[in-house]
């Protein structure tokens, strides 16, 4: 039983190194000591896997381990593991965020549009500020970023059925590390480098809730996306 968990874990191993272009004892190392942190063997060979399964960089934070609530060891998706998720999908076909806001301009709710291809109806999740916010910096300093990462991460999962992963609220206890995390998901922001993400493909599906100067001026994932409205207090 030990050398078949040895063998697995050095093949996902091999997997990733050759896709991420490192050396396998090098890898194993650094995921050790950084993302995997404490991970026994049985769950870095889950971590791993799940990487390779949806082609997620942990170096770069697109997968960790966190601490469950339950003892042991979840995989995470971050924020930029479901970009990347969505937008390698081969039927992934445009996404749209939608704010509603109070008369003080605060979030009351975001709601994620996902468009997938030969489906006639959109995917559409909404998140509830009053049911997500935490009494953490990240969402007290970045109400609106917050909630849209969590309105996506939720219309991924759900668009494309995806279970059994968390993104860091669903896993996160309510302690300083879990701040942490949600101080490096908060903070992040797009590299000038890097090719910009198209929000909507060429054949996006007639009468979808876009407007057409939205679509026409190729919307990226970082930019203002969401189409506000307020909401009157009651």
């Amino acid at each position: 039983m030990a050398n078949a968990l040895t063998e697995k874990k050095q093949s996902a191993l091999a997997a990733m190194a050759e896709r991420l272009s490192i050396e396998p004892a090098k890898l194993h190392k650094t995921l050790k000591q950084t993302v995997f942190k404490n991970a026994s063997d049985e769950e870095m060979v889950a971590l791993v896997v799940v990487a390779n399964e949806h082609g997620l960089n942990p170096l770069c934070r697109e997968i960790y381990a966190f601490p469950g609530r339950g003892g042991g060891i979840v995989p995470v998706i971050s924020v930029d593991g479901w970009i990347r998720i969505m937008n390698s999908h081969p039927k992934f076909n445009g996404i749209h965020f939608h704010t509603n806001i109070d008369e003080k301009g605060a979030p009351v709710s975001i709601a994620c549009t996902i468009w997938v291809k030969g489906r006639d109806n959109p995917t559409v999740i909404t998140e509830f500020m009053s049911e997500c916010k935490r009494n953490t910096e990240p969402w007290q300093q970045y109400p609106h970023r917050m909630l849209r990462w969590k309105a996506l991460a939720q219309g991924v999962r759900t668009a494309f059925g995806f279970a059994g992963y968390a993104d860091g609220d669903d896993s996160a206890s309510k302690d300083a590390q879990s701040e942490d995390v949600e101080k490096q998901v908060a903070n992040v922001e797009p590299d000038a480098g890097a090719p910009a993400i198209e929000l909507f493909a060429e054949d996006s599906p007639p009468g979808a809730e876009v407007g057409r100067e939205v679509a026409a001026s190729g919307t990226r994932i970082h930019a203002e996306m969401e189409t506000p409205e307020t909401v009157e207090a009651s």
